[in-house]
């Protein structure tokens, strides 16, 4: 079950890689709010559609959760349009980088400190060394970007 849930991430990121891709294109043609609208609007439709014919029963559920908890809608719709906009100026490889990185950062704050009830998950040298390598392959990349952008302009 565990390589079936890895390749289902992998393809996952393959997805995004490419949603970004075209969402950055699509900008640049129709506008950032306007792709950003476009992508939440129809995935809105096919979850709707997936709420009526797998969802619980219970749509006013949502209602009762906590309301900090639907904040989670706004991380996305930022993820969404921060997405749209960095990558038609600095590309895919470093936007996604970027992105991961800052998964990593939060992610071990959240695991170390147990928030929002997840696995108390202790920092540890093996955590920071990731991050620092993290940084370092953005700091590569991003310079990389800079030199293709300053040949191809020259």
């Amino acid at each position: 079950m565990t390589i079936i849930l890895l390749a289902g991430a992998l393809i996952c990121g393959i997805l995004l890689s490419a949603q970004s891709s075209v969402n950055g294109a699509f900008s640049r043609e129709a506008g950032t709010f306007e792709s950003t609208f476009l992508t939440l609007l129809t995935g809105a439709m096919f979850l709707l559609i997936a709420v009526l014919f797998f969802g619980k029963g219970d749509i006013a559920g949502v209602l009762d959760a906590p309301k900090w908890q639907l904040s989670a809608v706004w991380f996305g719709v930022g993820f969404l349009f921060l997405t749209i906009f960095a990558v038609p100026k600095i590309g895919v490889i470093a936007a996604s980088i970027s992105t991961v990185v800052g998964q990593l950062g939060a992610g071990i704050v959240i695991d170390h400190f147990g928030f929002f009830g997840g696995a108390q998950i202790t920092f540890d040298w093996q955590r920071g060394l990731a991050i620092v390598l993290m940084l370092i392959a953005l700091r590569l990349i991003y310079v990389g970007n800079r030199k293709s952008q300053t040949a191809k302009d020259g």
